[in-house]
């Protein structure tokens, strides 16, 4: 009966959230290609922030917590996520694209997901831990069918919302619902962005170190990216009191910073520099680039997501290091494009079965290495404020368990 139900639901699920990401991607391929045409829209940049910022202050109410709403309401279910959390995310990013903000798309993917998917706990009279896999099967459609990768967006609902803990007992319905929502995506003929790693060495105790190495450095990334993103939310929410301003100033200096430098590369999801850092000699300092410029706009309040951005910061900085570490660049890129993800999102699983998936079997030693040994260096941080420590990453920090990062947070800030 457990099959069947979930079967059932979960391809509902699947086909709703699937047919969603492919409106999404087809309306994000079009405002970026138009903000490309016309570069003068960037100005309008401020207008744009200003437009989202009236719209989540009018009407967001609880929405407004984006993917940590969906991760509370699967630790401790209390009230249905409002639908009106889909569209306005998917205006919010679109808006935010559109006029040159740097953000990614997995959060409005995720978000849409899992509220569309909470609208079935009324339809199918759902008791509070059913719902709990509902919003679980929500978040995996997102992702699954927004990059392609169904096993990893199957893994990623079970795996994000408590830190160091992964939920069985919504496995198969995450599963349909992220294979199915996959399947739909493509059956709207809408494609992903393909990578491609043409060589990997054999492992050898060199490589085992160097990958360590690189993971390390990748966790640590990660954590920059995490840090500087709640960094600038707190500036703006202590300097500016009127939370529609926030995205309205916030768009002014982006603006200017992208016309004063010159180049658009570090703004929008960045996929021509993610792709020219498997084969290209980049800057060193894109990666750094990246962060600045999405930590500000995500933390002056523009809607989008932080994971292609991440893929950005680490695919650089996989090509930076590819000028020290004797792996091949490409290997290194694909590296650090999942395990800068993995330290920001505390995801490791999530990151390794993604990395298989997006680069081949071939590389799964190397990413594995990455992805785990950035987990771990990249502390009890991270972009998801209402993930829960369920088992500390080090003994050092075993006070730490059953507390979210944002409390941890604030405790470490009250310490003298």
């Amino acid at each position: 009966m457990f099959i069947i139900k979930w079967l059932l639901i979960s391809s509902l699920v699947g086909v709703l959230v699937g047919s969603a990401s492919a409106f999404f991607l087809v309306s994000l391929e079009w405002v970026t290609t138009f903000r490309e045409s016309h570069l003068s829209i960037i100005w309008l940049l401020p207008l744009g922030g200003l437009l989202v910022g009236l719209l989540y202050h009018f009407y967001g109410g609880r929405a407004t917590k984006g993917n940590n709403l969906l991760l509370e309401e699967i630790q401790a279910p209390r009230q249905i996520i409002p639908f009106l959390m889909a569209p306005l995310v998917l205006f919010g990013t679109l808006v935010t694209h559109l006029f040159g903000g740097s953000a990614g798309r997995e959060g409005t993917a995720v978000q849409m997901g899992g509220a569309m998917a909470d609208q079935f706990t009324r339809i199918f009279k759902l008791r509070p831990r059913d719902r709990k896999i509902l919003i679980i099967t929500g978040i995996s459609a997102g992702f699954a069918s927004l990059f392609g990768t169904p096993l990893a967006g199957s893994i990623f609902g079970l795996e994000v919302f408590v830190i160091g803990r992964i939920r069985y007992d919504a496995l198969v319905p995450g599963l349909l619902a992220a294979v199915v929502a996959n399947l739909a995506c493509h059956a709207w003929g809408v494609g992903h962005t393909h990578y491609e790693i043409t060589f990997v060495p054999a492992m050898t105790g060199a490589g085992f170190g160097y990958a360590l190495l690189a993971g390390a450095v990748f966790g640590i990334t990660g954590m920059l990216f995490a840090k500087a993103t709640h960094f600038w939310t707190s500036q703006f929410r202590i300097r500016v009191a009127y939370a529609p301003l926030r995205p309205f100033w916030g768009g002014l200096v982006v603006a200017v910073a992208v016309w004063a430098i010159g180049t658009t590369k570090y703004i929008g999801l960045g996929i021509p520099t993610i792709l020219a850092s498997f084969q290209d000699e980049l800057p060193i300092y894109d990666a750094f680039a990246k962060i600045l410029f999405t930590s500000f706009t995500l933390g002056a309040g523009f809607k989008g997501g932080e994971v292609t951005p991440l893929f950005f910061t680490g695919a650089a900085m996989g090509n930076a290091l590819s000028q020290v570490i004797p792996l091949p660049m490409a290997l290194l890129a694909g590296m650090g494009f999942v395990a800068v993800f993995s330290g920001a999102s505390n995801t490791p699983l999530t990151c390794t079965i993604m990395a298989i998936e997006l680069f081949g079997a071939e590389s799964a030693v190397f990413m594995a290495l990455a992805c785990f040994c950035a987990y771990l260096f990249s502390g009890h941080s991270g972009i998801y404020g209402s993930q829960v420590v369920g088992s500390p990453k080090h003994l050092f920090y075993g006070r730490e368990e059953g507390k979210s990062l944002t409390d941890i947070v604030l405790t470490r800030r009250k310490k003298p």
